[in-house]
C-alpha cells in the first residue's frame, strides 16, 4: 500500500514538474521567469505571448494534473498496481497533490513554477467534476465581474471544498480540495497584496493584462 501511494506521489510530482509555461515561452525566444509577472503559469504567457501560447499552456497543465490524478487510478483499475486496505481514490488523491507540489516547486526550474491553479482543474476533472463544475461558475461570476484572474482563482479555490463537502465526498477529498485551497491562497499571496493596494493587473480584452495603476 505505501509503496503505491510513494509511487503515486513520485509520479505525479515528475509530471507536475514538466515546465511547459517556461518551454512553451522559450520556443517563443522568451524567458518567461524574467517577463511579465515573472510567473510561468497560463495567465502570465497569455499576458506576455498571447491567447495562443497562452490557452496551450493552461491545457497543458490542466493535463498534467488529470494524468498525475488519472494514472493512479487507472493503474489500479487495471489491475497494475494494488492499494489493499485504501480507496484506491487515495492513490489519486496522493498522485494529484505530489502534482501541485511538483508544478509549483519544478526541480528543472530550480524549484519555481506557477500558482497551480490549471493543474488543480485538470486533477478535479478527474477526481470530482461535479465540484470542478461549481468552482468553475463561481471563478466565472468572479472573473466577469472584477477581471481580475487573481481574484477569481483565490474564490473558485474557496468553492472548491465547499462544494466536495455540500456534495458529499469522502473525507480524503474534501481534506484535498482545503489543502489546494489554501495552497492556491498562499501562492497569491502577492496578488492579494496587490488587490488590497489596488495595483493588481485587469485582464484586457485585448488577450493580456492592463497595466497596473
Amino acid at each position: 500500500m505505501l509503496i503505491a501511494l510513494l509511487v503515486s506521489a513520485l509520479v505525479g510530482y515528475a509530471l507536475g514538474a514538466l515546465p511547459f509555461g517556461y518551454l512553451v515561452a522559450r520556443a517563443k525566444g522568451v524567458d518567461i521567469f524574467r517577463a511579465g509577472s515573472g510567473n510561468p503559469g497560463a495567465t502570465n504567457v497569455r499576458r506576455v505571448l498571447g491567447r495562443g501560447p497562452g490557452n496551450l499552456v493552461f491545457f497543458l497543465d490542466a493535463a498534467k494534473g488529470a494524468a498525475a490524478a488519472g494514472l493512479p487510478l487507472l493503474a489500479s483499475r487495471l489491475g497494475w498496481v494494488s492499494v489493499e486496505c485504501v480507496d484506491a481514490s487515495i492513490a489519486g488523491i496522493v498522485g494529484l497533490a505530489g502534482g501541485l507540489l511538483g508544478h509549483s516547486f519544478s526541480c528543472f526550474t530550480g524549484f519555481r513554477g506557477g500558482k497551480g491553479v490549471a493543474t488543480t482543474v485538470g486533477g478535479f476533472a478527474v477526481l470530482l467534476p461535479w465540484g470542478l463544475l461549481a468552482a468553475s461558475v463561481v471563478w466565472i461570476t468572479a472573473f466577469l465581474i472584477g477581471r481580475y484572474v487573481s481574484l477569481a482563482s483565490i474564490l473558485g479555490a474557496v468553492a472548491l471544498p465547499i462544494a466536495a463537502w455540500w456534495l458529499g465526498a469522502g473525507r480524503p477529498l474534501v481534506v484535498l480540495a482545503v489543502a489546494v485551497a489554501a495552497f492556491v491562497i498562499v501562492m497569491h499571496r502577492s496578488n492579494i497584496r496587490r488587490l488590497l493596494a489596488g495595483t493588481e493587473n485587469r485582464f484586457s480584452r485585448s488577450g493580456g493584462s492592463a497595466p497596473r495603476s
